[in-house]
């Protein structure tokens, strides 16, 4: 069964948000288009170039009206650790959301069981909060966040 078309499983998490951890659930989803990307680990060599690319082009998202949420299943404090120590992630104001316990993870189909990591899932979301469009890579497959804006452009019009 595809997970297209499908509504998002109810979740509640921790974020990191400019400093602050905050509250989020799949109520913050709703209302809005939306973006899911899960990346496998906090301190990793690729990880890190994604959510950069994906910080940079980030304000694109902003002017369309589309928030954008990385998962990783790391704690929430991982990302203000990392941001400590890597200027790429310094530049991120988007929720990063930490899944320890990979709840949102198996939600979304993308987890690696037997290593407690996400698979490189990318997701968007419509404002009903249903499933319109589902990318799963392998680990060592990067993702392009122009190529991403590129295929939201149309549905947020």
């Amino acid at each position: 069964m595809s997970i297209i078309n499908s509504q998002i499983k109810p979740f509640k998490a921790t974020a990191f948000l400019n400093g602050k951890f905050i509250p989020v659930s799949d109520a913050d989803l709703k209302g809005k288009w939306s973006i899911v990307f899960f990346y496998p680990a906090d301190f990793t060599f690729v990880c890190p170039t994604e959510l950069g690319d994906l910080a940079d082009v980030y304000p694109e998202f902003q002017k369309l009206g589309v928030e954008c949420y990385s998962v990783s299943t790391g704690h929430a404090l991982h990302p203000q650790g990392m941001a400590r120590h890597l200027d790429t992630i310094q530049k991120i104001t988007y929720l990063m959301i930490g899944d320890p316990t990979g709840a949102i993870t198996r939600n979304f189909d993308v987890m690696i069981e037997e290593e407690g990591l996400a698979l490189r899932g990318t997701f968007v979301i419509n404002p009903e909060g249903v499933i319109k469009v589902a990318e799963i890579h392998d680990l060592g497959i990067g993702r392009d966040a122009k190529e991403l804006l590129r295929k939201v452009q149309p549905l947020n019009t």
